[in-house]
């Protein structure tokens, strides 16, 4: 029993090594074949997603919420 409790420590650990290095080599390719051309992409059509780049430098970043005046009815139905 002791002999089995010892495999399996040890193969545990070796395992938990090769799961940590597949780990490392999935998000590493993950990141060279998808994010970092879509990045590289999007820098070179000037898309700026998240809004980012400020027009003015004093300029706020503020923006006034796009909806309609309140009113009963959609009070109603946001209870």
């Amino acid at each position: 029993m002791n002999l089995l409790r010892r495999l399996l420590a040890g193969w545990t650990a070796v395992a938990g090594r090769f799961g940590f290095v597949q780990t490392l080599v999935m998000l590493g390719l993950f990141y060279v074949v998808l994010v970092g051309p879509v990045a590289v992409g999007m820098r070179v059509l000037g898309r700026d997603l998240l809004d980012k780049r400020m027009r003015d430098s004093d300029a706020t970043a503020w923006r006034d919420a796009e909806s309609g005046p309140p009113d009963l009815e959609r009070a109603q139905r946001m209870t």
